[in-house]
């Protein structure tokens, strides 16, 4: 299991009242998949310029695809480009992805019994070891949990990572977050005003 998919399982058993924006998640996601990279040593960070190296091909096939759409040639790619970039979408291919693995199934309706749009987790080997390390505190998944508002911690408490790289890919995370919710806000402010003038014809 990656930290991107056992961020998203964490994401998923949220409370139905606390639902994470998918555009978030899916900015969260790409910087999971940089940080298990990093792990990997499939690339090292330059400043905040992401360096490509060679990687191996794993059994986790959305990784493998985030690591051969690293920008290759020089001045290479911001920590910042790569999770706009590579984020575009990436929280409905990792559903779709735990969904083929039978990780996740369509809820069904109280009422009727049809699957309804709704996404509901599975138990499963996966499930259980994502919530242990949820449970445990683990720092990276912690921070990234912080960054999406599941967690109570302050989003940029990094204390107990030592890895630069790391505090740079989870910082970067937690201003494009705040940078997507500035945006939305905007939007509705604009929205809200445009509503007042048609009402006020």
């Amino acid at each position: 299991m990656t930290t991107a998919r056992d961020l998203l399982i964490v994401a998923m058993g949220t409370a139905p009242g606390r639902p994470v924006e998918q555009g978030d998640l899916s900015l969260a996601l790409a910087g999971a998949e940089l940080i298990d990279l990093l792990g990997a040593e499939s690339l090292t960070l330059d400043g905040d310029r992401i360096v490509p190296a060679l990687h191996p091909a794993t059994d986790d096939h959305l990784l493998d695809q985030a690591a051969s759409a690293l920008v290759r040639q020089e001045p290479y790619e911001s920590v910042e480009d790569w999770l706009w970039r590579r984020g575009r979408g990436l929280s409905s291919a990792y559903h779709a992805d735990l969904e083929r693995d039978g990780l996740v199934t369509r809820a069904r309706g109280r009422w009727i019994p049809v699957a309804t749009g709704r996404r509901e987790l599975v138990d499963s080997p996966a499930r259980r070891q994502a919530e242990a390390r949820r449970a445990a505190d683990e720092p990276v998944l912690a921070a990234l949990a912080a960054s999406l508002g599941i967690d109570e911690k302050p989003a940029d408490d990094f204390e107990d990572l030592t890895d630069e790289a790391v505090v740079t890919v989870l910082a970067t995370v937690g201003e494009a977050v705040t940078e997507l919710e500035s945006v939305r806000q905007r939007r509705s402010i604009e929205d809200a005003a445009f509503d007042n003038i048609w009402r006020g014809q």
